[in-house]
């Protein structure tokens, strides 16, 4: 423990000893400003990161034909009988669903409400329990549907029945209607079966299903009739989904040929529009972000303060101190460099026929950013959206393609191998908090940079130690020195 000793000789140790010290932590100092400086680098790394993972993935949703559609289906009449959406390759004919009967689940359900026992007109809640609805002393009852038990103490209640149900058997969904009074067991997928085999598999309901009345209906085909006033076809519906012309129809209600649903498709490049302009957002930001970077002024006179030089700083003053030191960590970073070559060779690439739909490159001194004429866009993705979408997409006919989008993303997931090599940063994570992996070539230097001060803070903790031990002496011996001086003066008084 450092303390303040001022005996015979007056002196002030602390002080004496932290100017000797300084000397001596020098460079523990510049190891901890070089630890620093690398932890603010893999940060930077670790932003820059982020961005590149969210382009990724936007293009990979953007290579879908769904973000760049240029197809809407309305719907007329019956408006919530049906749901249409239209794909890239719908059909502009328009046509009639006239008639919908809808597919139903497999379902076991009590025939009338539930009661309890005895009081007939008490109302069944979620709390009420299976020996308040049975009136029996029964203890328990088993449940044993699609190969999987259960077993219920007559004291659950149905909110405990149904909880255990749901969670217990995947392929069904348990609910109860307070209003209805009726409890329903429902197969979750169209045109499949639920088999109730009883206790040990005899072929009996299970004791469950017989105490509460609960009956079994299989499951139901649907049908629809869709005319396009000439021609009138049935189709089974299995789900209660059928695609038509290059249409996604989901039925929602029973309906006759009295309230029919009429779908018509026109061109709509809204949604294309917006998929494109946002890829051009995001593009320009992770290149602003990466040329900022590259080219960001370095002031080397400012080093990450110590410890001892902040205790004399204002907060606002190490701010700007730090925001300087931090600058230009990444100028001329070959990786960085390697990505923005790579961006811009992939949209120099395809520059010609992205200017014939109204995309270019800006000024030079943009360094490649992208422009839209939004309106030249829009023009092209109404007359000829094929066009335009071959270029980020791809061609169908064309297996030989380079669409923008997935070579654009070949080239942002090589930068992103470098990072995972160098920073421990992750393909996957668009977090800019991510956890970095220590399994890198810098994770491996911070580890030396670790062991390296903790073997210097030691060295310093111990020269410390032996300069106050020294002082101690030293005072000790003076203070002898002045005890036998003083005796032996009083010999020749």
């Amino acid at each position: 423990m450092n303390m303040r000793i001022n005996g015979f000789s007056g002196m002030d140790i602390d002080s004496m000893v932290k100017s000797m010290m300084t000397v001596k932590r020098v460079p523990l100092d510049k190891l901890n400003q070089q630890k620093q400086i690398l932890e603010w680098t893999r940060d930077s790394y670790r932003e820059i990161n982020s961005k590149i993972v969210q382009l990724s993935d936007k293009l990979q949703k953007m290579s879908f034909s769904d973000a760049t559609n240029t197809q809407k289906s309305t719907v007329s009449g019956n408006t919530t009988a049906v749901r249409a959406e239209a794909t890239a390759e719908a059909s502009s004919v328009p046509f009639s669903i006239t008639e919908i009967k809808l597919a139903k689940q497999a379902q076991m359900q009590n025939s009338s409400r539930l009661e309890i026992a005895n009081q007939p007109t008490a109302k069944v809640t979620l709390d009420t329990t299976l020996a308040d609805l049975t009136g029996t002393a029964t203890p328990s009852y088993d449940l044993n549907i699609n190969d999987k038990s259960i077993t219920f103490l007559s004291t659950d209640s149905l909110s405990v029945v149904i909880a255990r149900i749901n969670s217990s058997i995947p392929t069904v969904t348990a609910s109860f209607d307070e209003i209805s009074g009726k409890l329903s067991i429902t197969s979750k997928e169209h045109g499949k079966a639920i088999t109730d085999t009883g206790t040990g598999g005899a072929q009996q309901s299970s004791s469950l299903n017989t105490a509460l009345g609960l009956t079994y209906t299989p499951p139901q085909a649907g049908e629809v009739s869709i005319s396009n006033g000439t021609d009138s076809v049935k189709y089974a519906l299995t789900d209660n989904k059928l695609k038509i012309n290059g249409i996604n129809l989901t039925f929602l209600e029973e309906t006759t040929a009295t309230n029919p649903s009429k779908i018509t498709t026109q061109s709509d490049p809204t949604k294309a529009v917006e998929t494109i302009k946002s890829f051009v957002d995001t593009y320009n930001e992770l290149l602003g972000l990466l040329n900022g970077r590259i080219s960001e002024q370095k002031f080397r006179d400012f080093q990450p303060l110590t410890a001892d030089q902040k205790k004399d700083m204002k907060e606002d003053d190490i701010k700007n101190w730090e925001e300087k030191a931090k600058s230009g960590l990444l100028k001329n970073d070959s990786i960085l460099s390697a990505a923005v070559n790579s961006m811009r060779t992939v949209v120099t690439g395809n520059l010609k026929m992205l200017s014939e739909v109204g995309i270019t490159t800006g000024q030079y001194y943009e360094k490649g950013k992208l422009q839209i004429d939004e309106s030249k866009l829009k023009d092209a993705l109404t007359t000829n959206p094929d066009k335009v979408l071959n270029i980020f997409r791809g061609s169908v006919s064309d297996v030989n393609s380079k669409p923008l989008f997935s070579e654009m993303r070949s080239e942002l997931n090589s930068t992103l191998d470098m990072l995972v090599k160098k920073v421990g940063t992750s393909k996957l994570d668009s977090n800019a908090s991510m956890t970095l992996k220590t399994e890198s070539i810098m994770g491996e230097q911070l580890k030396q940079y670790n062991k390296r001060a903790s073997e210097m803070e030691r060295k310093v903790s111990n020269w410390e130690t032996r300069y106050y031990k020294q002082f101690a002496a030293m005072e000790k011996a003076m203070s002898q020195f002045q005890s036998q001086s003083s005796s032996l003066a009083s010999y020749f008084q």
